[in-house]
């Protein structure tokens, strides 16, 4: 058991409880199998069949998750360690959620950090807005404001939509998304691939008749007008503060459990935190809210130290409501650009207007929108940071091409976020975002060579040692 050894008192407990119930288990597991051992040929090696002291392992790594202390995500194994695979699950929807937090290794040497990224594209519909759609549509149905066969319409730059998507059809519903032209293509082929209904629009300001959220609401309206109450039901992303408790009840929880392992190691060094915290800091983007006030609310929950920070990218004014307290400005005011409102070629993140999941991670009850919206109570926030195009950009390539990280813009902006966050804090601190998709549903915007060059923003440094070097300072 030596290897499995923990500093906390909690892992000891664990381990030695473990042991207890393991050995009971393992020895029952080998009176009952001896025959079948028998009947194994002399050759068989250890790897092909289960042994005593996996059984051990997996049951006392099952007690030190229950209490809270993992061994280290890298701890040694040898070939007869075997651990069991998951239980079959009843659906898809069964697999929305848990999933993996890794280091990014290139960051981390970088910045004498643990940085760390929750990888949200392992959900079945390939992103973190799965969470979101599920709580949404689950919530409706349950109040009576969705029926069984009825149709989910929302308003979306994508990635929403394709969760919609997936969410309806696996529980019934039918889905009809409105999203702006000029989106990437893969979104609504995706979209189209679930059966969903998808009308795009030319982009447009929020104050319009016709912007893509304005379009959603009214087919819903039309719907129920129609067919009756339930027919249609518009899920309202930004303003639904469902989205919220889709992150305050599942990823929050997630990241805390995950972060009660150890730092991993890196060429033979420890990352120790020299705060003594399992979790320094969490940052992400915005684009309705509901991430960031979620995750930031049950975190500050379990440990008030934790800081939790926004990465904005260029033309968004969240940036400034944290820092300044002013939410709009003549430049950043959405809908003066006919094309691109918040000049990004960034997509799922950034906003010029205060949502209902946005004001609840600056202290406001979530009940309160517009620019005239006050803090009841104080900001989930400790700061913000800028991206810029460029920045989000270079970074893609760099861990592409450095980690192996084949990432989306908006997983690409909250990584540049958590990059600088980290050399503020300084070496030894542990700092987690969320990789919101991968850069597969980018393929004919992000990471099209042609599209970033009609930008000016063909990127040339990603091959330098110092990912610094194309990161502005803040």
């Amino acid at each position: 058991m030596g290897e499995f050894k923990q500093e906390s008192r909690a892992a000891t407990t664990a381990l030695l409880v473990g042991t207890a119930v393991a050995s009971a288990a393992a020895g029952a597991w080998l009176v009952a199998s001896s025959a079948n051992r028998r009947r194994a040929s002399a050759d068989t090696s250890v790897s092909e069949a289960p042994t005593a002291v996996a059984t051990v392992r997996s049951i006392a790594l099952s007690l030190c998750d229950l209490f809270g202390a993992c061994p280290p995500p890298h701890a040694p194994t040898t070939r007869s360690v075997h651990f069991p695979p998951p239980p079959p699950m009843p659906d898809v929807l069964a697999t929305i959620g848990n999933t993996p937090l890794i280091r990014v290794n290139s960051l981390s040497a970088a910045t004498g950090c643990d940085v760390m990224i929750k990888c949200e594209f392992a959900n079945p519909g390939g992103s973190v807005k799965d969470r979101v759609a599920l709580r949404i549509i689950t919530e409706a149905l349950d109040s009576g404001e969705l029926i069984e066969g009825g149709t989910v319409t929302e308003g979306t730059a994508g990635s929403t939509g394709v969760s919609l998507a997936m969410v309806a059809r696996a529980l019934g519903c039918n889905a009809h998304l409105a999203l702006p032209d000029d989106a990437a293509l893969e979104k609504p082929r995706l979209m189209e691939a679930f059966g969903a209904t998808v009308e795009r629009v030319r982009p447009v300001s929020i104050t319009h008749k016709d912007h893509f959220v304005n379009v959603a609401r009214r087919r819903a309206e039309e719907l129920c007008e129609s067919n009756g109450r339930g027919a249609g039901y518009f899920a309202d992303q930004f303003e639904n503060t469902a989205n919220f408790r889709a992150h305050l009840e599942g990823t929050g929880p997630e990241i805390w459990r995950q972060c009660g392992a150890r730092p991993s190691e890196a060429n033979g060094a420890a990352v120790v935190s020299t705060s003594g915290r399992r979790l320094d800091a969490f940052i992400c983007a915005c684009g309705t809210g509901g991430t960031l006030a979620g995750i930031a609310r049950y975190l500050k929950s379990k440990d008030e130290g934790i800081e939790c920070h926004l990465v904005d990218p260029q033309g968004s004014s969240l940036y400034n409501k944290v820092k300044r307290g002013v939410l709009y400005n003549r430049v950043e005011a959405e809908g003066k650009r006919l094309r691109n409102p918040f000049d990004t070629i960034t997509e799922g993140v950034g906003i010029n207007r205060l949502t209902c999941n946005f004001h609840i991670a600056i202290g406001g009850d979530g009940t309160k929108t517009g620019k005239t919206a006050g803090n009841e109570g104080p900001s989930l926030l400790s700061g913000a940071f800028k991206c810029s195009d460029r920045e989000a950009v270079e970074m893609s390539r760099y861990l592409a091409r450095r980690d192996g990280l084949f990432l989306g813009s908006s997983s690409c902006v909250n990584i540049v976020g958590a990059a600088k966050l980290a050399r503020q804090l300084g070496p030894g601190h542990r700092v987690v975002t969320i990789a919101c998709d991968s850069g597969v549903r980018h393929l004919t915007k992000f990471w099209s060579g042609e599209y970033i060059a009609s930008h000016g923003l063909t990127p040339t440094k990603y091959t330098k040692d110092d990912p610094f070097e194309f990161l502005d300072d803040e």
